[in-house]
């Protein structure tokens, strides 16, 4: 039986290594088979820009387009909502480093435009050192994570940088601190919004992990922010976070200017998560603990992105099979029949998927060319 929203259509135009691609489905999960090199990887890249942010490889748009295309790309999908059909594009044209979209043949205003129709969710080969990686890759997740609830987050969040980087400019420059007011206070609103939007979502995702009754057969996790003052105090209000931010960077000016950077804001908190049933820091798990516990969380947001939005996300799963035991193969494959979504998967082995017998619909990618699997 099809998901209730699902991808009907898929278009891609000079994209990557896909000259022309085109791919039909039927609302099953779609698995894409084939050798490494292949192109599986950039279809999932494709669709993960019919979402806000620049993609499952924060990719800049213009180095999208497939060799001697100049620069020049596009994707478009046929959504297939409760409300009939959507068609969905996003590209880059010549000399563009920005993208524009397209909804049912008008332009749309913003990107944030197409999260009215569909919300997507990924997890990468790229993503398995999180746990143990730098702060910034687990700020980048949680945005992410974010962002399918809050789909101005991510312009919220490049706001945020762009003002941070024109604050330690100026402080570089020594600029009249007349002008580092009013950079501050912009910079003081947009770090407010960016906190309050990760801390409720956090929240949010917490407390559905807290009350799940289903045994999805992953990990649980703890998550939490880590303080954003040194004393770890909270402040009660986001009016009341942006007065004191503008009041810190304003008797830290010296101190920041010496260090070379802002020392303190929402670019400095990190995300920790713990694996729930052990009692222990993610990062002490084993390489599979880690994937699994990965796994649980994306699962565990695609069941709240369906809560609070009623648009059960899709979800772009890279080389998801290859370092799962067959019991976790069966369990994740029963997950995702359960949100009720359709998911796109790739694996170099076919085999690997064998479990998901006619609830998949399997495709071969060959160079840029797609094709049925045999």
């Amino acid at each position: 039986m099809p998901a209730p929203r699902y991808i009907s259509r898929l278009r891609l135009n000079a994209f990557r290594n896909y000259v022309s691609a085109a791919l039909d489905l039927d609302g099953r999960h779609l698995v894409l088979t084939g050798p490494n090199g292949a192109g599986k990887t950039n279809l999932l890249e494709a669709v993960s820009l019919l979402a806000p942010g620049r993609g499952l490889r924060r990719a800049t748009f213009e180095t999208l387009g497939a060799q001697g295309a100049d620069g020049q790309w596009a994707v478009a999908a046929t959504i297939e909502t409760p409300d009939g059909p959507a068609d969905i594009g996003t590209g880059a044209a010549l000399g563009e480093g920005t993208r524009r979209v397209r909804i049912n043949g008008a332009n749309a205003r913003t990107v944030e435009e197409m999260s009215a129709y569909l919300r997507v969710l990924w997890l990468t080969p790229a993503m398995d050192g999180l746990f143990t990686g730098p702060a910034a890759e687990r700020r980048r997740f949680l945005d992410r994570l974010v962002t399918t609830l809050i789909p101005g987050h991510s312009g919220t969040v490049s706001d945020f940088d762009k003002a941070l980087r024109q604050r330690n400019r100026l402080l570089e420059e020594h600029a009249d601190p007349l002008w580092l007011d009013a950079v501050e206070a912009q910079l003081a609103e947009l770090a407010s919004a960016v906190h309050f939007a990760r801390a409720d979502s956090l929240a949010q995702l917490q407390a559905l992990i807290d009350a799940s009754v289903v045994d999805l057969g992953f990990p649980t996790a703890e998550l939490a922010l880590t303080p954003l003052f040194e004393d770890g105090h909270l402040a009660p209000s986001a009016a009341a976070l942006e007065n004191e931010l503008k009041t810190h960077w304003k008797a830290g000016r010296k101190l920041d200017r010496a260090a070379g950077r802002t020392t303190l804001g929402p670019h400095r908190v990190d995300l920790d998560i713990a694996y729930a049933q052990k009692r222990m820091a993610a990062a002490l798990g084993s390489t599979g603990e880690q994937k699994a516990l990965l796994v649980g969380l994306i699962l565990a947001q695609a069941r709240l992105v369906t809560t609070m939005t009623g648009i059960p996300p899709f979800l772009l799963l890279d080389e998801i099979a290859a370092h799962l035991d067959p019991d976790r193969r069966a369990a994740l494959f029963s997950a995702i029949d359960r949100l009720g979504t359709q998911c796109l998967m790739t694996g170099t082995d076919a085999m690997l998927f064998e479990a998901l017998g006619p609830r998949a619909q399997c495709v071969t990618v060959t160079d840029g060319r797609l094709s049925p699997a045999s």
